[in-house]
């Protein structure tokens, strides 16, 4: 059987070097991996401006898959990335065979960032104050190893407010599209914290047979302190892909 792709869609404030330590590893294993950029943020941080929003970032990712013409994808979206591969399905749903939600949010039709942390949450803390400015800074994010934490840091940019503010479209629940579904949750991050949203995603997996539930005991950034975990379990799904698992 032959592995579909891997396609990973990183988080606010970020950009597709949050995987540099994930796309060796996938690389290794012979399976095709795509980390696509979102416009305004990280490497395209120069291409910002107030205009920016959630349907741009999902056209950054709709565009990666059909121009490389990618079919059985892996498709992750990663804390904020959620959002993003979740407004993707009505335009490319027919080329996903899983869908994977690393530590993030899975917005229902209608539902925007913002929405989400404020319905967890109608006091959010610094950081995510949307206020009148058009950037929203980076919030925060801790790593036990000091020099990557600075590493990242160095590179997490602003972010256009619309991004955050616009709601996602889909057309139908996600339980009731034609591929699995799967959430990782860092279990190290607290359940009281602001983006609390990600453990009341965790716990609708843990609970329904149209999820499976996968967690790491990590912090947030998964992808920088527990690759060889997220790839293993990424790889596995990847090898179950196929013209029939899709079907």
């Amino acid at each position: 059987m032959t592995a579909g792709p891997i396609v990973m869609v990183h988080g606010a404030w970020g950009g597709s070097y949050s995987f540099h330590k994930v796309r060796p590893l996938v690389h290794r294993a012979g399976i095709e991996v795509f980390t696509p950029s979102l416009t305004g943020i990280g490497e395209r941080s120069h291409l910002t401006h107030p205009g920016v929003c959630l349907s741009t970032h999902v056209q950054d990712v709709v565009n990666a898959i059909l121009y490389e013409d990618l079919d059985d994808v892996v498709l992750l979206g990663f804390s904020y990335g959620g959002m993003v591969v979740t407004g993707a399905l009505d335009h490319i749903g027919d080329r996903v065979s899983h869908l994977v939600y690393l530590d993030a949010f899975v917005p229902q039709n209608g539902q925007s960032a913002s929405s989400i942390m404020q319905g967890v949450d109608s006091t959010p803390p610094p950081g995510h104050g949307l206020g009148d400015e058009w950037l929203i800074p980076p919030l925060p994010r801790h790593m036990d190893d000091r020099a990557e934490m600075a590493w990242s840091d160095a590179r997490r940019t602003p972010q256009p407010v619309g991004t955050f503010t616009e709601p996602v479209r889909l057309s139908k629940p996600l339980e009731e599209w034609p591929f699995s579904l799967t959430y990782i949750k860092a279990t190290d991050d607290p359940a009281e914290a602001a983006d609390s949203a990600f453990w009341q995603a965790a716990e609708v997996a843990r609970t329904s047979p149209s999820w499976l539930l996968h967690e790491i005991a990590t912090h947030h950034l998964v992808p920088f302190s527990h690759p060889e975990q997220l790839v293993a379990i990424l790889l596995d799904l990847a090898r179950q892909a196929s013209p029939s698992d899709s079907a």
